[in-house]
């Protein structure tokens, strides 16, 4: 009979209740600030980071899963009787975390030659960020409760972050400066004019796909990029960071928009954070343009 595990990265953004609640396996990340050494989810909470965040002035910086660690984890899932493990890791764009599990994944059977047709390794890279995989893993969850195969599961789970995208506003561009994501020159220019950068996110990239001026002028563009975007009637999600209010005046917008509400909510943490800052606010959905 299979038994199937579900395993991702920190940076799926994936409530602390459902690792618990559904057995999804989550690696933290190691994040870097000046000396000190943190380790997401065991150090700090969200709250937490967004504090450290704010008192720090350097850049902090997160380090990759290695091939090592994830051939542990492989070992050990292994050896607690699964016969599938289903692995969904960050952008490969933005971390070598996928490749290095695909190599973790040939080295395992290679070390456990037993486990070849007994143990089956999927290893999917998200082509995103936080929710964007964080929501097909959750789903994924129920489907395994159902009985389906884990074939089907991770061909689900491919099929979303394929057609996935994210619209993603920052209400400071001081993060992205600090980062290099976005020009000191064009930074400064931006806060100055009081601009704000809607991004899209989809299929490895990270672009600015408009901009508008004012914090006000944010939560309308969203709704009308989402609405001109998503598959009719599929589910959406609300990403969000320190800023519980603009997460629920975006909710009820676009409750009122589409005629149903988003059916989860992810807080970002520490590997998102740290790019973007603590106050961003965007949509995760599936598009018809993608």
């Amino acid at each position: 009979m299979a038994k199937i595990k579900l395993l991702t990265d920190a940076a799926a953004d994936i409530p602390a209740e459902y690792e618990k609640e559904l057995g999804i396996r989550v690696i933290p990340f190691k994040v870097a600030m000046g000396d000190k050494t943190y380790t997401s989810g065991v150090d700090f909470d969200n709250e937490k980071f967004y504090r450290m965040l704010d008192e720090y002035d350097g850049l902090p910086s997160t380090s990759q899963i290695t091939a090592f660690e994830y051939e542990e984890i492989f070992a050990e899932i292994y050896g607690e009787g699964y016969t599938d493990v289903i692995n969904v890791t960050i952008n490969r764009e933005g971390s070598a975390t996928y490749n290095n599990a695909v190599m973790a994944a040939e080295s395992f059977y290679e070390n456990h030659p037993e486990a070849k047709g007994k143990f089956k390794i999927y290893n999917i890279d998200s082509e995103g960020y936080t929710g964007a995989y964080g929501y097909p893993l959750i789903q994924a969850a129920g489907k395994i409760k159902k009985g389906i195969p884990a074939d089907k599961i991770a061909a689900y789970i491919t099929d979303w972050v394929k057609n996935c995208v994210i619209f993603f506003a920052m209400y400071t561009l001081k993060y992205a400066r600090k980062s290099g994501r976005i020009p000191s020159a064009a930074a400064f220019v931006g806060e100055v004019m009081g601009l704000r950068p809607i991004m899209r996110i989809h299929d490895h990239e990270i672009k600015t796909h408009t901009k508008v001026r004012g914090d006000k002028a944010v939560i309308p563009k969203i709704i009308e990029l989402t609405a001109g975007e998503i598959i009719p009637k599929t589910p959406y999600c609300i990403v969000y960071g320190k800023d519980e209010a603009v997460r629920d005046e975006l909710a009820k917008a676009m409750t009122k928009k589409l005629g149903y509400p988003p059916s989860e909510f992810f807080q970002i943490g520490a590997a998102i954070s740290i790019n973007a800052g603590p106050q961003v606010v965007g949509v995760i959905f599936k598009s018809q343009k993608s």
